[in-house]
């Protein structure tokens, strides 16, 4: 029996199946899980595991409008080359191999897919990024040498956030989600990002016009009335990201405001100019993305200076364990 959904899992996403994502590579000694695999947790029953205990997964494809069925593994090849770029550093790729099998078997265990007869799809607006064409043999190797291994706090695989960017210091869930339930194993640290990181991902402006932040503002339920007249910033989380955006005297929550908008453009809610004039607002800040958990280019500067996988992992989540699910 599946979990009733809680909240919306973080996700990005797209297309095409992974062929051969099987590799021959030996796991790496860095990479050992800590604990065998928890107790408490199960699959739900109508997920069919092969006979070394892996999911075999119903994929909605959705670039081929059709269902296939891939081993878990097979599976994550495809979400990794889409989640990270495939010439990163080999521990940020195993960082994110880890967090993306987690999100996984989170998924599949509370979440229906919105597909028919799927457990899970490449449909970029319910899970993550997935990328055929990117797998190489350093993503193969990444899921290889992490086979099986995921992210758990208490014997339950977490909710596996990470972002680009966090604009030099990471956000708990609930100030970068607005995640209500208990995830404590968010915390607000350091971000670690290096020089590598490219510019409009450290730093951006944006600019809309005000036709453009009504409508966002309603989207999200609030009612800012019909011309705009004043926007200021709001309440402040710990890392300093904005809670809401005063638009009008009406408290907007940033987060879902940043979704409606765009969150391409409004990279982040850690804004640190709001000003509107002639018809326009501009928003200018730091970072990009939702700030919670693993910083990718967070991941990438850590990689490069030693820290394995598993290390970068529990820098961004706390108190948890990396446990192995199969072999």
């Amino acid at each position: 029996m599946r979990k009733e959904i809680r909240t919306a899992l973080c996700a990005l996403a797209a297309a095409l199946l992974c062929a051969g994502c099987a590799s021959t590579t030996a796991p790496s000694p860095t990479a050992a899980p800590d604990t065998a695999a928890p107790g408490g947790f199960v699959l739900p029953d109508d997920i069919k595991t092969n006979a070394a205990g892996v999911p075999q997964l119903r994929v909605y494809v959705a670039a081929e409008k059709e269902i296939s069925e891939l081993d878990l593994e097979e599976y994550l090849c495809g979400v990794l080359a889409g989640e990270m770029k495939n010439d990163w550093p080999r521990e940020a790729l195993r960082a994110q191999a880890i967090l993306a099998r987690t999100f996984v078997l989170r998924f599949i265990t509370e979440k229906q897919s919105k597909y028919a007869g799927a457990d899970i799809s490449t449909d970029i607006s319910e899970a993550q990024a997935y990328d055929a064409a990117g797998v190489n043999q350093a993503v193969r190797e990444a899921v290889q040498a992490t086979r099986g291994q995921i992210v758990t706090w208490h014997g339950e695989p977490i909710y596996a956030w990470f972002h680009a960017h966090s604009g030099g210091r990471t956000a708990t869930a609930a100030e970068g989600l607005s995640y209500k339930d208990s995830a404590p194993y968010t915390q607000s640290v350091p971000g670690q990002e290096g020089e590598q990181a490219p510019q409009e991902d450290v730093r951006w402006t944006a600019e809309f016009a005000a036709d453009e932040v009504l409508r966002a503002a309603q989207s999200v339920g609030v009612q800012v009335g019909d011309a705009m007249e004043s926007v200021s910033a709001g309440e402040k989380g710990e890392s300093g990201r904005l809670q809401t955006l005063v638009i009008n005297g009406a408290q907007v929550p940033a987060n879902e405001f940043r979704v409606a908008i765009g969150s391409t453009k409004m990279r982040s809610t850690l804004i640190d100019s709001v000003s509107f004039a002639d018809g326009e607002l501009t928003l200018s800040g730091s970072g990009y993305g939702h700030g919670v958990g693993l910083s990718q280019w967070g991941a990438f500067n850590l990689a490069e200076n030693g820290k394995t996988a598993d290390e970068i992992i529990k820098i961004y989540f706390s108190n948890v364990d990396i446990v192995q699910m199969w072999k």
